[in-house]
């Protein structure tokens, strides 16, 4: 869920210290940690829905926003802001769906395909998020603890199209390989080089990692599972609604 530019997981022992002392979970449990909403979230939508995104000066490419179930067939989906198994435990999407920019998702398409020759797939969790979902972010989540999420007047990668969470599943089994956190485990295990890990841990990551930077991604500093494709500067931020894209 977050915003490269915006560094928000420096500080571990300070977060650990948060994490306790609001009672969610800490780095030695497993699932993303709980932020309680400073307002009821559907409150929080109507204002949302009303704001305006914030203005772009330089010239943008025309966005071509792609489905991933439909240019991908293979890849797994487990769309967490469509459900509550997410950092706020509310439902932000109305639509459990993944677009991404066209390059991105070819881009996304190609790695896919180089993964299955060694056994594993792709499982999205998120990609376009619409600006009114980020700025739902902002404002529920509490002022201490909004270093996690991406300032709105800013947009996010998301916004663009071009980012990406996923992880790994193994094609044999379907299930998601180990990857030492959950996603949205805001603690230091969430860091792609973070040394603590198994070494099947380490390796299915390096696995993902290597796969992505292969097809222009590049991964997020502070999170293992968000991905950046390197045509985001390319578009612009975005306010589609998923029920707005499926429409026709």
């Amino acid at each position: 869920m977050s915003r490269p530019s915006v560094i928000r997981r420096r500080a571990a022992p300070a977060l650990i210290a948060t994490v306790a002392m609001l009672g969610c979970r800490g780095p030695g449990d497993a699932g993303p940690i709980r932020i309680h909403p400073r307002r009821p979230v559907v409150e929080i939508e109507a204002e949302a829905l009303a704001a305006t995104p914030p203005a772009e000066t330089d010239e943008k490419l025309e966005p071509d926003l792609v489905d991933l179930a439909v240019l991908v067939p293979r890849l797994r989906f487990d769309i967490r802001y469509a459900g509550t198994d997410n950092f706020m435990g509310a439902v932000f999407y109305r639509q459990a769906k993944a677009y991404l920019q066209r390059p991105a998702a070819e881009a996304l398409a190609a790695a896919h395909d180089e993964l299955r020759e060694a056994g594993y797939g792709l499982m999205i969790f998120d990609a376009y998020r619409p600006w009114y979902v980020s700025w739902m972010f902002w404002e529920a989540t509490p002022e201490n603890l909004r270093h996690f999420v991406a300032d709105p007047a800013s947009g996010s990668r998301h916004n663009r199209g071009a980012a990406v969470d996923l992880t790994l599943y193994d094609l044999q089994t379907g299930q998601p390989v180990p990857m030492g956190s959950e996603f949205d485990e805001f603690t230091e295990r969430s860091y792609p080089d973070y040394p603590g890990l198994a070494p099947r841990e380490r390796a299915n990551r390096d696995r993902l990692r290597r796969a992505m930077e292969a097809h222009g991604f590049a991964v997020y500093p502070y999170e293992w599972w968000h991905f950046d494709h390197r045509s985001w500067p390319d578009y612009p931020i975005m306010n589609l609604s998923f029920e707005q894209l499926a429409s026709p």
